[in-house]
């Protein structure tokens, strides 16, 4: 199949070729191959040094023995070609060499064509065979995507039908399995997507919107019932067994002008549960089978110059993949085959010492494991006012205030661990795994000259945030962030920023120290230096400087960067999902360019 993707790529100029009027005709093949031709390039390598105070380079993945574990590159090109006015054909290749990144995948090794994909659209119908990306609604039930900096693409390779018989109405259906590295899935996924535009459906004049949306995901994998090697009499009850899943989702959407409502509600059908069990015992707990379920609901308010949004969730056994087997505790740490998106929705901050204790969501079922967990409850609230003009407090030109605040907890919940049961109550919140309120101020002096203050308290389960486990304990850690940054803007693209940072807390090592100093030379080229120190640590032999030195140079959509430092370690996340990196010490060259 990837064969006859890459030569049906290779005779496409001669088909679209064919369909041209006289003027195309003039012009050769190979201009009109590279007028309907589209695509982007981004390497990210690195060298990985030993280093005198983190220690010599070891690589975890110890069963390869390479003479160069040192120097490794994750790669990614991607093509798309159009013809024939509707159609367009694409291909995505990715090279991990000798190895992949540290704390990626362990299964990306090597260069293959791992997406690919012929697609039809017109007016009403867009139809994609191979491998295709989607979302249902917020992404409750389905979501696949790709997020290159956590090494996760859960394309789906199968087929899609999108249709829109009239401008109020669209449809969606779906089957696939998800790429799992360079592999797919064993299991299947399935679903259907209905959107309905009620406002254009009923002529609502008075809203600025109102949309109703349902769904269905299935995902089907058959079950080999397990031998007990102990006792070969032993037989595994598949009476019932869910090798079939069934799930749903409905959601509403409404804007009145100034105020919005949104809400979903998803309900996973019965899947399993692993155990602690015993050695030589099934590891899926017997006989007992567990539905899930999300409630999200966002409501926001907005005028000119003030707003604020709320957003509450709700999660019960919410984890979903395309293979039981990725369910299992710790076997699964980079989400492969994730069928839908349950993302920690706290506010994503852009400074290194407010990403030191991150919330990772909590999602998962735990009965017989840890003392029982059921799942998280909480929200957060997001409030931004401008000061005008002229103003007090707002000067020549305005200031602006942003704050949010978030709290998390697990479900109250009830567990029996003799019966493998558990019982919850909707709206109760147990144990507190997180709480983080922060403020934020931007002014601007003058054309030229503005700065941020921004200031941040949370209080994190330890384990969450330092562990990178997905387990919390009781332990807590409670820390206060303060940051300033100015910015200078002069002639010619040329500008300079400056940003001090510092944190406390309660935990081990205590205090933090972080600056960055950029230089933009112009609009193409800058530089920068920056370093975080925690100076507190109760351990001085391990007080580190965690320094980074770089610079990047931009031509269009042509970026280049180099960057010599230390990484810390802890979890690294984007957009709510996280993978844990471990301390390392390097020099990397990222190269990315899209035509």
């Amino acid at each position: 199949m990837k064969k006859t993707a890459v030569l049906f790529l290779l005779i496409l100029p001669i088909l679209s070729f064919s369909q041209n009027d006289e003027t195309e005709e003039e012009k050769t093949v190979l201009q009109q191959f590279l007028n309907n031709l589209s695509g982007s390039f981004e390497s990210n390598a690195q060298w990985y040094i030993n280093d005198p105070v983190l220690g010599d380079f070891e690589d975890p993945i110890s069963e390869f023995e390479l003479e160069n574990k040192h120097l490794r590159a994750n790669s990614y090109l991607r093509l798309d070609y159009g013809f024939l006015n509707n159609f367009t054909i694409g291909l995505q290749a990715e090279s991990y060499e000798p190895l992949p990144l540290l704390s990626y995948f362990p299964e990306y090794r090597g260069t293959d064509l791992t997406n690919y994909y012929i697609n039809f659209r017109n007016e009403k119908l867009d139809i994609t065979v191979g491998h295709f990306y989607e979302q249902f609604g917020s992404g409750l039930l389905l979501r696949a995507f790709e997020e290159r900096q956590l090494g996760l693409n859960n394309a789906l390779r199968g087929g899609r039908i999108k249709y829109a018989p009239t401008n109020f109405l669209n449809l969606t259906a779906l089957y696939g399995k998800h790429r799992i590295g360079f592999d797919h899935s064993e299991g299947d996924v399935f679903g259907f997507d209905l959107n309905v535009d009620l406002k254009e459906t009923f002529n609502l004049e008075s809203l600025s919107r109102f949309n109703f949306g349902a769904s269905y995901v299935g995902k089907h994998e058959a079950f080999t019932p397990p031998v007990n090697e102990f006792d070969p009499n032993d037989t595994f009850d598949t009476t019932d067994f869910p090798e079939l899943v069934n799930s749903y989702a409905f959601r509403f959407d409404v804007d009145f002008g100034k105020f919005f409502v949104n809400s979903e509600y998803s309900i996973k059908g019965k899947d399993v549960v692993f155990s602690s069990a015993s050695i030589g015992q099934p590891a899926i707990i017997e006989g007992k089978y567990y539905d899930g379920s999300a409630l999200l609901f966002t409501t926001g308010y907005t005028v000119k110059g003030f707003g604020a949004s709320g957003t509450f969730r709700r999660l019960e056994n919410m984890t979903f993949f395309s293979e039981r087997e990725l369910l299992r505790p710790g076997s699964n740490p980079f989400a492969m085959g994730s069928i839908n998106f349950t993302p920690a929705l706290t506010k994503q901050q852009d400074y290194a010492l407010s990403n030191i204790y991150l919330y990772q969501a909590q999602s998962p079922l735990f009965i017989q494991n840890f003392g029982g967990q059921a799942g998280e409850i909480g929200g957060q609230i997001d409030v931004f006012y401008t000061f005008k003009r002229g103003s007090a407090l707002g000067g020549k030109y305005g200031t602006k205030i942003t704050g949010n605040m978030s709290y998390w907890s697990l479900l109250d919940a009830t567990f029996d661990q003799d019966n493998a049961s558990y019982t919850t109550e909707f709206l109760k919140f147990g144990e507190k795994l997180y709480k983080d309120i922060n403020i934020e101020i931007k002014k601007k002096w003058s054309k030229n000259w503005s700065s941020v203050l921004f200031y941040q308290n949370l209080k994190i389960n330890k384990n969450l945030a330092i562990e990178g486990s997905y387990i919390p304990n009781d332990e807590a850690v409670t820390s206060n962030i303060i940051v300033a940054e100015t910015t200078r803007k002069f002639s010619k693209g040329k500008s300079i920023r400056l940003e001090l940072q510092h944190l406390s807390s309660d935990e081990a090592f205590k205090s933090w120290a972080g600056g960055t100093l950029e230089f933009a030379v112009n609009r193409n080229l800058a530089f920068y230096v920056a370093d975080i120190y925690n100076y507190g640590n109760d351990v001085e032999e391990e007080q580190v400087h965690y320094y980074n030195v770089g610079g990047s140079f931009t031509k269009g959509a042509t970026r280049i960067a180099l960057n010599y430092g230390r990484q810390r370690g802890g979890l690294f996340c984007v957009g709510g999902v996280c993978r844990f990196v471990p301390e390392n010490t390097g020099l990397s060259l990222n190269v990315s360019t899209a035509f």
